[in-house]
């Protein structure tokens, strides 16, 4: 467990316990963000658009993180409605999350890869650049998995039309948090590695991109 790492490694706790907060803030804030530009301000009502990361904490979330290692922040609230284009609107708020800590990725990975060779690798602060790097690929690959509540479920249903989907996309909301669950739990104790595969990908595609 996470918490575990308070009495052994304080400092490196305290540097994960900041890196998937940050991680999150950010996550959060660009779906805040990306709505009110595009025309809903509940997000903004609700004092979302903010980088204090006490707006966006959802304190269930955060016990988890602190117990688990993982945890969640609190939805951004969207009303499609109010979006100029509700449709393609709200892909776009949906992606938001996702690509802001796609962006984070390259920008930690780059200050990981000239800053450590002078710190050292054990520093804390190449600790602290190299977990912002895996934490942001790690919630872009599972935010962007198109199961509920997860963004890539909201893409997808962008896509569907309602008159042919709307059952569909009714009972995938109501039961995909679920099958979420059962796919984790599937993964975990089988060793299929769906999620670590993905990240792979990605960890090797960005080393790639920059070296």
């Amino acid at each position: 467990m996470l918490i575990n790492r308070l009495f052994t490694e304080p400092l490196f706790f305290v540097a994960w316990v900041v890196a998937i907060v940050t991680a999150l803030t950010i996550h959060e804030f660009s779906h805040a963000f990306t709505a009110y530009l595009l025309g809903d301000h509940t997000a903004k009502e609700d004092g979302r658009i903010s980088f204090n990361p006490l707006t966006h904490i959802d304190p269930l979330g955060f016990f988890m993180l602190l117990i688990a290692g993982f945890g969640w922040a609190k939805p951004v609230s969207v009303n499609p409605y109010n979006l100029r284009q509700p449709r393609s609107g709200i892909a776009l708020v949906s992606l938001a999350g996702p690509l802001a800590n796609l962006v984070c990725v390259f920008i930690f990975a780059l200050l990981f890869k000239f800053l450590s060779p002078i710190l050292g690798i054990n520093n804390l602060l190449s600790n602290f650049l190299f977990m912002m790097t895996l934490i942001n690929i790690s919630l872009f690959v599972f935010n962007l998995i198109p199961i509920p509540p997860l963004d890539g479920s909201k893409i997808l249903f962008s896509l569907l039309p309602d008159s042919r989907f709307a059952e569909f996309k009714y009972k995938f909301s109501v039961n995909g948090p679920w099958i979420l669950l059962m796919v984790i739990i599937f993964d975990s104790i089988t060793g299929a590695g769906i999620f670590s595969r993905l990240f792979g990908f990605m960890v090797d595609l960005i080393s790639r991109l920059i070296q």
